[in-house]
């Protein structure tokens, strides 16, 4: 089916055909998709296919997550709390230690008690 078109068109065809993995429910037959998407795109002789095909292969697992959360979870989800593990780190500048921060970050997101300051200022 791709042999006859142009590497442009073959491209796009990849393209387009790789959001059909979206809409399947079962995680079984998304691995089987994605596995048969990665083989054509890998046999297309298009480098930047393949490129993205062995990327996809290599992140497999945790692509299928989505179809194991039972699509419940979306990309805002995931945005809000980079954005408040930002605001957090930005919160917690000026600490020296990965520890520190780390602490910050699990106060932040859990949403635990800011511990007492243990310095007394005059």
């Amino acid at each position: 089916m791709l042999a006859a078109l142009g590497a442009s068109s073959r491209a796009w065809e990849l393209k387009e055909g790789f959001w059909r993995f979206w809409l399947y429910r079962s995680p079984t037959w998304a691995a089987a998709y994605l596995k048969a998407w990665t083989t054509v795109a890998i046999r297309s002789r298009l480098e930047p296919m393949k490129k993205v095909a062995r990327m996809l292969r290599a992140h497999e697992e945790l692509l299928l997550n989505h179809f194991h959360a039972k699509r419940q979870y979306h990309s805002g989800v995931v945005e809000g709390l980079n954005n408040k593990a930002r605001v957090s780190l930005a919160h917690g500048y000026g600490h020296r230690s990965s520890e520190i921060l780390k602490l910050v970050l699990y106060h932040s997101l859990g949403k635990l008690p800011k511990p007492h300051s243990p310095h007394k200022f005059c």
